[in-house]
């Protein structure tokens, strides 16, 4: 599993503030039963369970649920960790009352299943959260750097374009007929560092896109180019002269259930 790659630890650290934020949106009660859909180290499902929500985070990295169920022990929190993806979850029907995916759900490979899926589990009433990142800005073009590096290499040819889920429209269309009502709500991210050198060389470390990315591309000689070119990215969209900032916009979705 590419995502057991590197130390996505550190990459959860920069989003936990959307986690928070995903979380006082949802506002778990004590004793519901909360998913956190594409949990990785269990940013959200932790939260929700520090409000006395009942949760269980789905993942498909064994070694993320790993470190979230290391940290839920530690922490003496109501939280387990299952193997699972959006398109298959673990549930029976109308058998969890509340859905959170901060940035995991959006890279399910079929969106139309996820949502059926999420209405599936979810009882009359329930109400998912789910955040999507909205396109541009630096970090998505030094993403995009990767993407396309790699597909370049493996004369891959280009696959669908990625659901929309930072549209309202393209949201409310996919949701509307499982019986949500959608809102949606503006948001932003900083990703911080110390100068852009020092956040690049984390990302190459330690962010699993970029370590499988390193492995293809080093042997064939096109490694130093992607990485090159990912810096001159970050470097031009750098806010702070003196360090490292980068701001990206993301959205947060808010769906409610008709009962």
């Amino acid at each position: 599993m590419q995502w057991d790659l590197g130390s996505y630890e550190r990459v959860a650290e920069q989003l936990l503030p959307a986690a928070e934020v995903a979380v006082r949106r949802l506002a778990p009660r004590r004793g519901e039963r909360v998913v956190d859909l594409g949990c990785g180290t269990g940013n959200a499902a932790l939260l929700a369970a520090e409000g006395g929500a009942r949760v269980t985070g789905v993942d498909p990295s064994p070694r993320l649920l790993t470190v979230g169920r290391d940290e839920a022990a530690r922490r003496r929190l109501d939280a387990t960790f299952v193997f699972g993806d959006a398109t298959a979850l673990p549930f029976a029907d109308g058998s969890v009352d509340a859905i959170v995916s901060v940035f995991g759900v959006i890279f399910a490979p079929d969106a139309a299943a996820a949502a059926a899926e999420m209405a599936r589990v979810l009882t009359p009433g329930g109400r998912l959260v789910l955040s999507a990142w909205l396109p541009g800005g630096a970090i998505a073009e030094q993403a995009k750097v990767r993407r396309d590096a790699v597909a370049a290499a493996t004369n891959a040819p280009p696959g669908p374009p990625p659901f929309d889920w930072h549209d309202l429209g393209a949201v409310t269309e996919l949701l509307g007929p499982h019986g949500f009502s959608v809102e949606m709500e503006d948001e932003a991210l900083a990703f911080t560092d110390t100068s852009p050198r020092s956040f690049d060389e984390n990302e190459r470390r330690n962010h699993p896109m970029w370590v499988a990315a390193r492995e293809l591309l080093e042997p064939l000689g096109k490694w130093e180019a992607a990485s090159d070119e990912a810096l001159r990215v970050l470097t031009e969209g750098n806010e702070d002269p003196a360090a490292f900032r980068v701001t990206s916009r993301y959205v947060v979705v808010t769906g409610r259930r008709a009962r």
